[in-house]
């Protein structure tokens, strides 16, 4: 049996953004994944909220699933003093062995690499190839224009309105942590 409750894939960015907040909210989230006893799915990266979500939980004390495919190990400082450090050969195993490997996904502020996750998991629930819960943390609503988008692909028909029940927008970890805390209750 594993020594954690719940596996969170997190999405985000190699970067840190232009504002404070962003990092600060992966710090925070990744010391409450340690706090709740839960293990954090990520890229694997060192650099960007990647790296700061990662030193959070590590420095919490929490479980840390890392994968990164070969090609960005140098880019974004593949960090391997995690609890498991896997290497894939593209960037389509990494998210699969990602996927494989949690129960819930958060997608925190990031670039076209984090929108490109965010999108294939949610065609992946709209198709019903799985059911987990997919979470936007939308620092500074930071996510309203991708939200946006998605209305307006609704509204002109490419979609249906159901697409808007596969994820949850929250606008704080706090929000988030109680969110994925039920899953468990």
């Amino acid at each position: 049996m594993a020594d954690f409750s719940l596996s969170v894939c997190v999405f985000c960015g190699a970067r840190s953004g232009a504002h404070p907040d962003y990092a600060k909210a992966a710090d925070d989230f990744g010391r409450a994944i340690a706090d709740e006893n839960w293990r954090l799915v990520y890229g694997a990266g060192d650099v960007g909220l990647m790296g700061t979500v990662a030193r959070a939980t590590q420095d919490a004390g929490g479980s840390t699933f890392g994968v990164i495919p070969v090609h960005l190990l140098k880019q974004e400082v593949g960090k391997t003093d995690l609890s498991t450090f896997v290497v894939t050969e593209n960037m389509h195993e990494r998210k699969k062995v990602m996927f494989m490997n949690c129960d819930a996904i958060v997608v925190l502020p990031g670039g076209a690499g984090s929108l490109d996750e965010f999108f294939e998991v949610l065609t992946w629930k709209q198709i019903g190839l799985h059911e987990k819960p997919i979470y936007l943390l939308s620092v500074n609503d930071y996510w309203a224009p991708l939200e946006a988008l998605i209305d307006h692909v609704i509204a002109e028909g490419f979609a249906s309105d159901i697409n808007k029940s596969f994820y949850k927008t929250v606008s704080s970890v706090e929000e988030l942590t109680e969110d994925l805390r039920a899953l468990r209750s």
